[in-house]
């Protein structure tokens, strides 16, 4: 009596177009409109300047790109920084005395 089965992709109803988020959407839209200012101010002439000022927006792109068992690669880099500089527990093994019976 009352269990309740969660279906898998209840997240999902909570994301915006079923893959983002709000911060995600900020992210694209911050990319966007940045390269749309360079766009105006340096008005590229060549495809090496044109690549420039598209630069941001791809960047942006790239993060918020989704991957397997992930949300997206901003959550990824996110979960690599944390586990490496931030959450590095050192864990110091005592030994087989768990009771610390004979601990001076």
């Amino acid at each position: 009596m009352n269990q309740y089965l969660i279906p898998a992709n209840t997240k999902r109803a909570q994301l915006i177009f079923n893959i983002f988020r709000p911060v995600d959407l900020g992210i694209i839209s911050t990319g966007t409109v940045i390269t749309f200012i360079l766009f105006l101010i340096l008005q590229p002439q060549s495809l090496f300047l044109g690549i420039i000022v598209l630069i941001p927006f791809l960047i942006c792109a790239f993060l918020v790109l989704p991957v397997p068992n992930y949300h997206n690669i901003l959550c990824v880099l996110i979960n690599i920084y944390n586990f490496y500089f931030v959450d590095r527990n050192q864990l110091v093994w005592k030994g087989w005395d768990v009771k610390n019976e004979f601990k001076e």
